[in-house]
């Protein structure tokens, strides 16, 4: 363990950010550069001898968290980097964008803040980096047996990955332009600088495995075809259909799901174009949606220039505390106040759209919404509470609702879905169709980064099992696991 006393001595400290006036100026990442390392060791020290540690449950990737933070107290920043990228592929990933489940989880938390372990996480890997710690792992024979991987998301990667080390020879098959799935343009730069993909990549790369962009499978290539071409593949295409808001006036120009909006941003950085083709500048943006995809569109429309941003909610505000229905070590709803709602917007609460209003030209201008509560255990409107707020660009952000059907891949590979409408597999992540894998959303539906790295590396044991009968590639989850909730 680390310092007996450290949970004693020492209280939670975190990452600080940069002044809002200064970061919503640029696009870099919002906490201070450098400012974890000199308090990250004492930080670390409280970790616990706490005798069977919950984190390692509330992680599905099963993350060694009190070792990893007995040798970052230490400072043995490369024992701590071996520690770590034992069960986890991309840790600065994680480390940037996780909303740590394995926080909720820590037993120090029943009583105190819990240990900043994401913070620790993210200290040891960017410390590995810099000393050269993280090296390509070439495989030390090649097995002669092929994989496609469809998607290059968190989970695709992590299977990649996995596959070419155990001696594979892997193609990552991704529809847009870059590498990356939503990591590249779902996530924004002010939360993830998209330099730490591109290492990533370049490791993976040097490693053996390929990549191929621009190709969309079941359009540009019949799933059928990358069948006969591979002894294996992975689909790790997400969970990329938007659950959409039937309401009249949704035809009105200006209104736009989270990713239509978020990749322009990211597309802009990435030096595609000179102003994103749909900007907040000047406007009155609503966002639909309370969750990190909300979050992200509003500290993108902060950096745009909008004149206002409102988010809406349909559901109560959560509680600042944990509510006794979600007791530790359960993950908690609690009120989050991200980066983004620190720069600015209002957020409101209780609320659903009615319909939208526009001019003449057909653009948006007005939100009609009602005030809603529960009745009979049902959203319900409250009369005598509708109003219309400003409204000159729209972002939908309430989720998704499954992997895409339009492009064919699910027909063409003649894949069965669960009652979810994801895609059905069995206990090795395999699908009805035998040598046809699943990771990710695609089988799970809309979940946590670490849940996204887990499935792919389980089902990369999965695939690996089908091509040489046996793996010893580690599988940290089950395909019916879950989230530990109350």
């Amino acid at each position: 363990m680390a310092d007996p006393k450290g949970f004693l001595n020492h209280g939670r400290e975190v990452a600080k950010t940069r002044p809002v006036t200064e970061r919503v100026k640029d696009w870099n990442e919002v906490y201070v550069p450098g400012s974890l390392l000199p308090i990250i060791s004492k930080q670390a020290s409280r970790c616990m001898d706490c005798g069977i540690p919950f984190c390692h449950n509330g992680c599905p990737l099963g993350n060694l968290i009190p070792e990893w933070n007995d040798y970052a107290y230490r400072e043995d920043w490369a024992a701590a980097s071996e520690r770590l990228h034992a069960t986890n592929n991309f840790p600065e990933f994680t480390g940037r964008l996780c909303p740590a489940p394995c926080e909720s989880a820590c037993v120090l938390g029943i009583n105190q803040p819990p240990v900043t372990i994401k913070n620790v996480e993210v200290s040891i890997i960017d410390k590995a980096w810099e000393t050269g710690d993280v090296a390509p792992q070439i495989p030390e024979r090649l097995s002669g047996k092929t994989v496609a991987v469809i998607g290059s998301g968190p989970a695709g990667l992590a299977a990649a990955q996995q596959l070419t080390r155990a001696g594979h020879t892997v193609a990552v098959y991704e529809r847009a332009d870059r590498i990356g799935g939503l990591l590249r343009y779902g996530i924004p730069e002010f939360k993830m600088e998209k330099r730490h993909i591109n290492r990533r990549i370049e490791q993976m790369r040097a490693e053996g495995t390929r990549f191929r962009t621009g190709i969309e499978i079941g359009r540009d290539l019949k799933a059928t075809d990358l069948k006969k071409r591979y002894d294996a593949v992975v689909i790790a295409a997400g969970a990329t259909t938007a659950r959409d808001l039937p309401v009249p006036g949704r035809e009105l120009k200006g209104i736009y799901q989270a990713m239509e909006y978020l990749p322009l941003s990211n597309k802009v950085q990435e030096g595609d174009y000179v102003t994103s083709p749909i900007s907040a500048e000047g406007k009155h943006v609503v966002v639909i949606g309370g969750g990190d995809t909300g979050a992200d569109c509003v500290g993108t429309a902060h950096r745009q220039g909008a004149a206002s941003v409102t988010q809406l909610e349909i559901m109560p505000r959560p509680g600042e505390e944990r509510n006794p229905g979600q007791p530790w070590p359960t993950f908690p709803m609690l009120y989050k106040v991200t980066s983004a709602h620190e720069e600015g917007g209002e957020r409101v609460y209780s609320v659903s759209t009615t319909h939208f209003e526009g001019d003449e030209d057909g653009n948006v201008q007005w939100l009609h919404l009602t005030e809603v509560e529960f009745v009979d255990g049902r959203l319900t409107p409250k009369p005598g509470t509708e109003r219309k707020i400003p409204a000159q660009l729209v972002t939908l952000a309430m989720g998704f609702t499954g992997t895409d059907r339009e492009n064919g891949l699910v027909e063409q590979f003649g894949l069965e879905l669960d009652e979810r409408g994801n895609i059905a597999r069995d206990a090795d992540f395999g699908t009805n169709v035998p040598g046809v894998f699943v990771a990710g959303d695609a089988g799970r539906g809309q979940s946590l980064i670490v849940w996204a790295i887990a499935e792919g590396r389980s089902a990369a044991k999965g695939a690996d099992r089908f091509l040489t009968g046996t793996s010893d590639l580690p599988a940290p989850i089950r395909p019916t696991d879950r989230s530990l909730m109350a």
